[in-house]
């Protein structure tokens, strides 16, 4: 039978035939073998969830001092005595009149608070925001070559007590400014200790607040033990931050803002977490004082409180007055001074000032 028989080429055909199926299962066989590997490589859920599981339950890390010391002064109970002080919401309310005339129904009247808030905030900022970020500067970032925090701090309070020239508003700074060194005094000194350790500038920091105390009480001391011969002073609080007409005058008042700041310094808030719970504080307050007014309920102060428009105020006051050195602060809402000034004239009145 010759090569080229037809026996032959079928022979052939059959052997090509073969092959090419001998080569599709070497095929179908690698490709199981990759399929299996990867599989292999991947693991199972019961594996993956196995392997996962110790990552899931971490020991929880313990917040920071920074952060529970900032919780406890943004705290609406935190006894600065704010509830007693409306800012000039009660007086602005009682000074409010209907306008002659309804306005068109295509320009409703914006509602009472929501026309206070925003100046109320500014004025706040203007007056106060630059001393507690200076405080806070002084105290975070004192260096041995500078000016003594001691010091340092009763200059800002000096310049603060000429800022405030409405004295209804003096008063309440200063009444929350002692009332925060009473605080740190009795509460939070000791942890703030154990928190900083022996650091220089800490142990500073802490001797500064010391010696501020130490020169309040020794004002008051004086003041006292000079009036009670006449008898003059009795015990209106209303006098505790002036002279009595004997006697030198204090040498520190105390005002809340720089108190405020090297306060939030020593505990370890940065400098914006520390000028937003200072302006946070005060709409709370304003939002407080508009419930207790009647001006709405506590659901609507809370929605008041979570808005975003408050979130950009605070923001925006702060970049303003974020480089606004302490010579430059003032009343930037001259009207405020009136309403907070004309508080104690009200015929009847159910805040403090």
């Amino acid at each position: 039978m010759g090569a080229n028989s037809p026996e032959a080429i079928r022979l052939d055909d059959n052997d090509k035939d073969n092959d090419e199926e001998i080569e599709a299962q070497i095929a179908d066989l690698e490709r199981r073998v990759a399929e299996a590997k990867s599989k292999r490589r991947q693991p199972t859920p019961t594996s993956q969830s196995a392997s996962t599981h110790p990552t899931l339950f971490h020991p929880p890390t313990a917040p920071t001092p920074a952060s529970h010391f900032l919780l406890l002064l943004s705290d609406s109970a935190l006894p600065l005595g704010s509830f007693a002080f409306s800012s000039g919401l009660e007086s602005y309310l009682a000074h409010q009149k209907p306008p002659p005339f309804p306005p068109p129904p295509s320009l409703p009247p914006l509602p009472a608070f929501a026309t206070f808030l925003p100046l109320s905030l500014s004025s706040h900022a203007s007056t106060t925001l630059p001393f507690v970020l200076a405080a806070h500067r002084t105290h975070h970032h004192h260096h041995p070559n500078t000016r003594h925090p001691a010091a340092r701090l009763a200059a800002l309070d000096d310049a603060q007590d000429a800022t405030l020239v409405c004295t209804v508003g003096r008063r309440a700074s200063i009444a929350q400014g002692r009332a925060l060194l009473g605080i740190w005094e009795r509460s939070f000194a000791a942890e703030a200790g154990m928190r900083s350790g022996t650091g220089a500038g800490a142990g500073a920091g802490q001797a500064a607040l010391r010696e501020f105390a130490g020169l309040l009480r020794g004002a008051s001391s004086s003041s006292s033990s000079s009036s009670r011969p006449g008898g003059g002073r009795g015990g209106d609080d209303d006098d505790d931050d002036d002279d009595g007409g004997g006697g030198d005058p204090p040498a520190v008042a105390a005002h809340l803002a720089p108190l405020f700041g090297a306060v939030c310094a020593l505990v370890g808030l940065g400098l914006e977490q520390t000028a937003y719970v200072f302006l946070l504080g005060h709409v709370k307050a304003l939002v407080s004082a508009a419930v207790r007014a009647g001006v709405f309920g506590p659901y609507q102060a809370q929605k008041t409180l979570a808005s975003g428009g408050v979130r950009e105020l605070i923001a925006a006051v702060i970049a303003r007055e974020w480089e606004t050195p302490v010579e430059e602060a003032g009343q930037n809402v001259p009207v405020m001074d009136l309403w907070v000034g004309r508080h104690e004239v009200l015929y009847s009145r159910i805040f403090n000032s």
